[in-house]
C-alpha cells in the first residue's frame, strides 16, 4: 500500500508540471518540477529495486545524464523536434528492453496475464523506436520528406499484425520458444514502425511526433503492468494519455484524421485540381507584377496602421528570429500595433515557434493562436509572412483532394496588403502551390528571410 502512495504522489507531481506548462509564465517552473520529481522516481527506483550498491548501474546513469545534458546545450532550437522525436524513441526502446528483462526472470512459470503484457509492452516499445527514429530522420533531411506507401493494398499490414498475434498467443503458452518470441516480435514491431512513419509527409509530421509521444507513455505503462510496478504504469499512463490529447489537437489543427494520416490517405494529390491551380496562378501573374511595381515597400509599411507578423519554420530554418525581433521594435517605434499570428503547426511541433520567439525576447504578449487572430486579418492593414507557406496557403480551402486541402490556416490574404518573405516560390512540405504569392494585394521577397527582414526593416525608418 505504501509504494502505491508514493507513486501516487510522484504522478500528482507530474500532472502538477504538465498543468504549469501550459502557461508561458509557469513553464519554466513547471519544467524544473518535473525534471526534480523525475529524478526523485529514478532514485526512488533504484533503492526500491535494491540498486544502491551496484556500481555498473550508477556508471550508466552518470554516462545517460551527461549524455542528455550535452545535448540539451549543443542541438539547437531548430533542431528540438528531432531530438523529441529521437527521445520518444529511446524511451520505446528502454521500456522493449525492460519488458524483455523482467519477462525472462519469470519465464517457465509466469501467468497469461504476464506474457501478455510483456509481449504488448515488447511490440509497443519497439515500434515506437524505429517509428521514431524514421520521423526524426525525416526531419533532420537524412531521408527525404515525402510519403512512401510501402504497403499500398494494406496487405503486409494484416500479414504482420496476424503474425503478430499468432505469436503473441503460442507465447503466451508455449515458454520453451521464448528467444524465438522475443526476435520475431521484435522483428515484425520494427518493420511495422518504419512503415508506419515512412507512410507519411513531411506536412503531417507534427501529429506522428505527438502521436509517437503518446506511444511512449503507453508502452512504458504496458511495462509497469508487466513488471508490476506502480510507479512505472502511472506515470507512464499520464505521459500516454497527455500524448493522445495532444494528438487530437494536432488533428483537429490540421483537420486531419488521425487513421488517414497513419494511412497516407492524405497525402494524394488531385493532379487536375492542381494544374488548374497552376493555370489561376500563372493568368493572375502578370498583374500581380504589375501591382508590384506600382506598390513601394516604404510606403505600404509607412501608411499601415495595424501589422501582423506570420512566423514559419523557414524563419527557423534562416535563423531569422533576431531580424523578426529587430523588425517589430522598428514597426512599434514608429507608433504601429504589431501582432503575431501562430499556426499551431508552424514549427515542427506544438510550441516550436513559441519557444523559438521568445529566444530572442519577444514578449509572449504579442503572440496569438490561429483562432484568435483570423477575424483581425480583414481589418488590417499589413500582414507580414515570414518563411511559411503551407499555413497561409489559400489552397488549402479551395484544391479537394490535395495535402491540405480542409486544413485551417492563417487568413492573410484577408489582409489589405500582404507581404511574404519566403526563399523562392516553391511549394511547401505539402508540394501544393501557394496560390497566395499571386494574389494583387501581395509583395514578394525571394531570399534568406535573414537578409530580406531586414530590408523591411530599413524601409520602415
Amino acid at each position: 500500500m505504501s509504494i502505491i502512495i508514493i507513486a501516487a504522489i510522484f504522478i500528482v507531481g507530474f500532472i502538477l508540471q504538465i498543468r504549469l506548462m501550459q502557461s508561458p509564465k509557469t513553464a519554466l517552473l513547471g519544467n524544473r518540477i518535473g525534471a526534480a520529481f523525475m529524478g526523485a522516481a529514478i532514485i526512488y527506483t533504484i533503492i526500491v529495486y535494491g540498486g544502491m550498491g551496484n556500481s555498473a548501474l550508477w556508471l550508466w546513469l552518470v554516462i545517460g545524464g551527461f549524455a542528455g545534458v550535452s545535448l540539451g546545450h549543443v542541438v539547437k532550437m531548430i533542431q528540438m523536434p528531432q531530438m523529441v522525436g529521437m527521445l520518444n524513441g529511446f524511451g520505446g526502446a528502454a521500456s522493449a528492453l525492460v519488458a524483455i528483462a523482467g519477462s525472462s526472470q519469470f519465464l517457465g512459470d509466469a501467468s497469461w496475464y504476464l506474457w501478455l503484457t510483456a509481449s504488448l509492452a515488447l511490440s509497443v516499445g519497439v515500434l515506437t523506436f524505429t517509428g521514431s527514429m524514421v520521423a526524426a530522420m525525416k526531419l533532420q533531411g537524412i531521408i527525404s520528406g515525402k510519403p512512401v506507401n510501402l504497403d499500398e493494398s494494406g496487405k503486409l499490414k494484416r500479414i504482420l499484425l496476424l503474425t503478430a498475434a499468432g505469436i503473441v498467443l503460442v507465447s503466451t503458452f508455449i515458454t520453451g520458444i521464448y528467444s524465438v518470441w522475443v526476435v520475431f516480435l521484435s522483428i515484425i514491431s520494427a518493420v511495422y514502425g518504419v512503415i508506419m512513419a515512412l507512410r507519411v509527409g513531411g506536412a503531417d509530421m507534427p501529429v506522428v511526433i505527438s502521436l509517437l509521444n503518446s506511444f511512449s507513455g503507453v508502452a512504458a505503462s504496458i511495462t509497469g503492468f508487466a513488471v508490476e510496478d506502480p510507479l512505472l504504469v502511472g506515470v507512464g499512463a499520464v505521459v500516454g494519455v497527455s500524448g493522445l490529447i495532444l494528438t487530437r489537437i494536432m488533428c483537429r489543427a490540421m483537420n486531419r484524421n488521425l487513421s488517414a494520416v497513419l494511412t497516407g490517405i492524405t497525402t494524394v494529390s488531385d493532379s487536375r485540381r492542381a494544374e488548374n491551380l497552376l493555370n489561376v496562378s500563372n493568368e493572375l501573374e502578370g498583374f500581380n507584377e504589375e501591382k508590384k511595381g506600382s506598390m513601394e515597400i516604404g510606403d505600404v509599411i509607412n501608411s499601415a496602421k495595424s501589422v501582423i507578423i506570420v512566423p514559419g519554420y523557414g524563419m527557423a530554418v534562416a535563423q531569422a528570429q533576431g531580424k523578426v525581433k529587430d523588425l517589430i521594435d522598428c514597426l512599434e517605434k514608429a507608433g504601429k500595433q504589431v501582432k503575431i499570428g501562430i499556426h499551431p503547426v508552424a514549427g515542427r511541433m506544438p510550441g516550436h515557434m513559441n519557444v523559438l520567439l521568445a529566444e530572442v525576447g519577444i514578449d509572449y504578449d504579442k503572440l496569438y493562436d490561429m483562432d484568435t487572430i483570423n477575424p483581425e486579418f480583414e481589418n488590417t492593414d499589413l500582414t507580414i509572412v515570414v518563411g511559411a507557406c503551407d499555413v497561409v496557403n489559400p489552397s488549402a480551402n479551395t484544391a479537394k483532394g490535395s495535402p491540405i486541402y480542409g486544413m485551417p490556416i492563417l487568413e492573410v490574404e484577408k489582409s489589405k496588403n500582404v507581404i511574404v518573405c519566403n526563399l523562392d516560390e516553391k511549394p511547401g512540405y505539402s508540394g501544393v502551390e501557394n496560390t497566395l504569392y499571386s494574389m494583387k494585394n501581395v509583395i514578394t521577397i525571394w531570399g534568406n528571410a535573414s537578409v530580406t527582414v531586414p530590408t523591411i526593416t530599413e524601409a520602415c525608418r
